[in-house]
């Protein structure tokens, strides 16, 4: 089995480490990849040899760089997408499966890319924030990046890269459609950030208004909305399920690694 990657980025190239034991054989486009994205032979060639094909390239331009340019190569039994839960927008705080409407949020061109994937039959995974080895609350901490932001009420999802991989790989036996991909305890961020003091030992940071945090743009973005990912589709269907269920659980094995 053949997997070829749009995309070697954090995710996936955790999928490539999680499938490569399994037997597969797993290339890439990207800087870390075989193959240049615009070297339109090379990659033509390694999709004419693979079996399946995941993107995780982001929008570009308002649109789908992959589909763009190699659409009509995408003739393959299995396909896949890394998307976001951001497509759902704003929620309140309320609980959202993959039966809600996507693309009233800020990810506007993530939706509709997210849109035509799922009109080709893919599997699309829509992913929360997103931490794992060099990518946690812990290293923001022991960086002196980390926030606690006065936000009560505001709640977010996230999910282990390793629960990731696991996810996608559930899906190489699943049907298309959109799945969901996150843990089962969705808080504050500034629980998270608490834990990872308390584990480390370190006061954690001052609490502080959003407008006093110094945020960029993006990350203030992020703070705009507020929902609960349900992954129940994913477990029901896929069989899947969280190795770390919670964020508490994630940072511990993190700080043994």
């Amino acid at each position: 089995m053949h997997l070829f990657i749009f995309g070697l980025g954090y995710s996936a190239r955790h999928i490539k480490r999680a499938l490569e034991p399994l037997g597969w054989r797993v290339t890439a486009s990207g800087s870390a990849g075989e193959v240049a994205f615009d070297d339109e032979a090379a990659v033509r060639g390694e999709l004419s040899r693979a079996s399946h094909v995941l993107s995780s390239v982001p929008p570009a331009d308002g649109g789908d760089p992959v589909l763009a340019r190699y659409g009509d190569a995408l003739v393959h039994g299995w396909t896949g997408y890394l998307s976001s839960s951001g497509v759902y927008g704003d929620t309140g705080g309320a609980w959202v499966d993959e039966s809600a409407p996507t693309g009233a949020g800020r990810r506007t061109a993530r939706a509709a890319c997210d849109a035509a994937w799922l009109e080709r039959g893919a599997r699309v995974f829509r992913l929360p924030g997103i931490y794992g080895p060099g990518r946690s609350a812990l290293d923001r901490v022991r960086e002196g990046r980390a926030h606690r932001i006065n936000l009560p009420g505001q709640v977010f999802s996230r999910v282990h890269v390793e629960d990731i991989a696991s996810g996608v790989i559930a899906g190489l036996e699943g049907p298309p459609g959109a799945y969901n991909l996150a843990d089962d305890l969705p808080t504050n961020q500034n629980a998270v950030i608490e834990e990872a003091c308390h584990l480390l030992g370190v006061e954690a940071p001052p609490l502080l208004q959003l407008e006093e945090a110094g945020l960029s743009p993006q990350a203030r973005a992020f703070y705009s909305e507020n929902r609960r990912i349900a992954n129940g589709k994913a477990k029901r269907v896929l069989g899947w399920r969280p190795a770390y269920g919670d964020y508490r659980s994630g940072l511990i094995e993190l700080l043994r690694g």
